[in-house]
C-alpha cells in the first residue's frame, strides 16, 4: 500500500488502520497523503486523522502543533473548534509534575485561556476552566513547596518574601492560612538572626505580619504558636525601646 499510486485507496487503508488503533502503521501513510493532498478537498480530513494519530501515539507536542495548524488552516471546518481545544489540551497533557520546570504549564494556561476567549459559548469552556484550575493549583503547590524549602534551609528573608507572594498571587489558595503563619514566623526568625542595627525594624515587620495573620485567621490552628511568638516580639521591641531611652 505504501508503494501504491492510488491515493484514495491509501487514505481508506490508513483510516482503516486508524480505526483498528494501529497508529504506528497509519502514521507514515497519513504523512505521505498530507503532502499529496495539499491544496485539495481531501487534505482537511487527512490532516484531521494525522493529528489524532500523533495524539494517540502520545506525541502531544507534535499533536498539539497539528491540531493548532488544523484549526488555523481550516477555520470553517466542522472540526475547527474541536481541534482548537485539542491544541490547548495537548499542552495541558504536556505539563510536567510541579517539581519540574513549569514552562509548559504556563503555555497550557495561555492556550486554554485563548480557547475560552475565542469560543466563549463552547460546551468545552467549563472543562477548560477546570483544567486551568488544575494547572494553577500545580503552580501554587510548586511555589508553596519552594517557600517551605527556603524556610527549612533557614533562608528566612527569601521564605518571608515567597510566602507573601503566595498570598498575593493566589488569594484563594488552600495554602493561604499556613503561608500567612509561616510568613510571620519567617519574619520573626529573620529578626532573631539579624545584626543588632536591623533587629528593631525586622521585629516591627514581624508584628505587622502577625497582625495580618491574626486578622485573617483568628481561629487558626497556628494561633497559639503565633501568639507566643508575637508576645516575644513585643517584649524584645519594648526592651530595645527602653534601652534607647
Amino acid at each position: 500500500m505504501l508503494k501504491s499510486t492510488d491515493l484514495e485507496a491509501k487514505q481508506a487503508y490508513a483510516i482503516k488502520l486508524f480505526n483498528k488503533k494501529k497508529y504506528y502503521k497509519a502514521l507514515p501513510i497519513f504523512e505521505e497523503l498530507i503532502t499529496m493532498f495539499r491544496g485539495t478537498k481531501k487534505s482537511e480530513m487527512t490532516y484531521y486523522y494525522y493529528a489524532y494519530t500523533n495524539y494517540y501515539l502520545e506525541d502531544y507536542e507534535t499533536a498539539g502543533y497539528d491540531f493548532g495548524n488544523f484549526a488555523n488552516s481550516f477555520p470553517t471546518s466542522e472540526h475547527a473548534e474541536e481541534c482548537a481545544y485539542m491544541h490547548a489540551y495537548c499542552y495541558y497533557l504536556d505539563s510536567p509534575e510541579f517539581t519540574l520546570d513549569q514552562t509548559n504549564t504556563y503555555k497550557a494556561l495561555n492556550e486554554l485561556q485563548l480557547f475560552v476567549d475565542q469560543y466563549p459559548h463552547s460546551q468545552r469552556v467549563e472543562e477548560c476552566n477546570q483544567l486551568i484550575d488544575k494547572l494553577r493549583f500545580k503552580l501554587e503547590t510548586k511555589d508553596y513547596q519552594n517557600a517551605k524549602l527556603y524556610f527549612k534551609m533557614e533562608e528566612y528573608k527569601a521564605a518571608y518574601t515567597a510566602f507573601k507572594n503566595i498570598i498575593k498571587d493566589y488569594p484563594s489558595t488552600i495554602y493561604r492560612e499556613e503561608s500567612s503563619f509561616l510568613a510571620f514566623k519567617s519574619a520573626y526568625m529573620l529578626a532573631e538572626n539579624s545584626i543588632e542595627s536591623k533587629k528593631s525594624e525586622r521585629y516591627a515587620i514581624a508584628m505587622s505580619a502577625y497582625s495580618e495573620f491574626n486578622g485573617g485567621f483568628p481561629e487558626s490552628i497556628y494561633k497559639k504558636e503565633a501568639d507566643g511568638i508575637a508576645e516575644d516580639c513585643r517584649k524584645r521591641l519594648e526592651k530595645m525601646s527602653a534601652d534607647i531611652n
